[in-house]
């Protein structure tokens, strides 16, 4: 690779970089190349994308980003995973390493907070950001139901009662 190539590749990767709110250290050692389609996969399903990259590149690009903080964390094979979620690449990297132990998580950062490998672990456990706003918006709508639940049956039983009434006078 030549230094034209290399600084495409640098600023490409800053520029990917800069809209991601997200990004998950990792380091793939034995990886196959089928075992890192597979995992690219996923993360895409996740909507995350995932990086193998080349350390000394890397640090090159995290220059000007929020995730400036994570240079010392690119030694050996290394690869990034990002996403806008806060939670996707988390979760489909951790996910991934459970599955295989080729893939360990080292580190990451959200927006500009460093990140161990701990807290990345359990940021995996939390919903994604769909679920937590379904989960946000079913608590705004359930009280609104239950509302109109209660407002309408006075109005349903008096709707009865005056039916009964009136089929009371038909009869006599």
């Amino acid at each position: 690779m030549d230094r034209s190539q290399k600084h495409k590749v640098v600023e490409q990767l800053n520029r990917s970089l800069q809209g991601q709110s997200i990004v998950v250290v990792t380091r793939q050692s034995g990886l196959t190349a089928g075992e890192t389609a597979d995992l690219r996969r996923k993360m895409r399903a996740a909507t995350a994308t995932f990086k193998v990259t080349k350390n000394r590149l890397a640090r090159l690009a995290l220059k000007g980003t929020q995730f400036e903080g994570l240079s010392e964390l690119f030694t050996g094979p290394t690869a990034i995973a990002a996403s806008a979620d806060p939670v996707a690449a988390a979760k489909a990297a951790v996910d991934y390493a459970n599955q295989n132990e080729k893939l360990v998580i080292v580190g990451g950062a959200l927006g500009a907070k460093r990140l161990s490998a701990d807290a990345v672990k359990a940021l995996a456990t939390l919903p994604s950001l769909d679920v937590l706003r379904a989960k946000l918006l079913g608590l705004l709508v359930t009280p609104a139901t239950r509302v109109a639940t209660v407002l309408q049956a006075p109005a349903g039983q008096l709707a009865r009662v005056l039916k009964a009434r009136a089929e009371k006078g038909e009869a006599a």
